[in-house]
């Protein structure tokens, strides 16, 4: 890993343990966030002005969307990956980009022989749980369907 991903993954997870991003606060710089959090995973592009997105996915559980209004200041920072944001997911009419943009990028996106589109797969933490999210996409990219389950930790030394 390079120096500035290690920090920029230090910084977020100081971004996390400080809770669902209080040390952004609205009116701050886009300037004033990449010094403090570093590099975003994703810059996205949204009608009243950009997303950075900070995604600890793979191996972590959270994801920080910071809004920025045209002018490049801070309109809100959250943590996206619980029950009430998935719940916004509208299936028949979503897309994966739209998912992507919400929720950053996935885990992983595998699929299954009883499925015949993409599944996208993100980590997260309801509680004590490890949890997955799954969104079910068809062959066009839309959402067909979501669910989640609890993730079980693997042990090598488990029998």
């Amino acid at each position: 890993m390079t120096m500035v991903k290690t920090v920029s993954a230090a910084a977020l997870a100081a971004f996390l343990a400080v809770g669902c991003a209080v040390g952004v606060q609205p009116g701050m710089s886009r300037e004033q966030v990449l010094a403090s959090y570093g590099t975003p995973t994703r810059t996205v592009a949204l009608a009243s002005g950009t997303r950075l997105q900070y995604s600890l996915q793979p191996a972590g559980q959270a994801a920080i969307m910071v809004d920025l209004d045209a002018a490049g200041k801070v309109v809100s920072a959250r943590q996206v990956l619980n029950p009430q944001d998935f719940s916004r997911i509208e299936v028949g009419k979503w897309t994966r980009a739209d998912v992507e943009r919400e929720f950053g990028p996935p885990a992983k996106v595998d699929g299954v022989a009883s499925w015949s589109g993409d599944i996208m797969t993100y980590r997260w933490r309801d509680g004590v749980q490890d949890m997955f999210f799954f969104v079910y996409l068809d062959a066009g990219r839309v959402v067909q369907r979501v669910g989640q389950g609890m993730e079980f930790p693997v042990r090598i030394n488990d029998r």
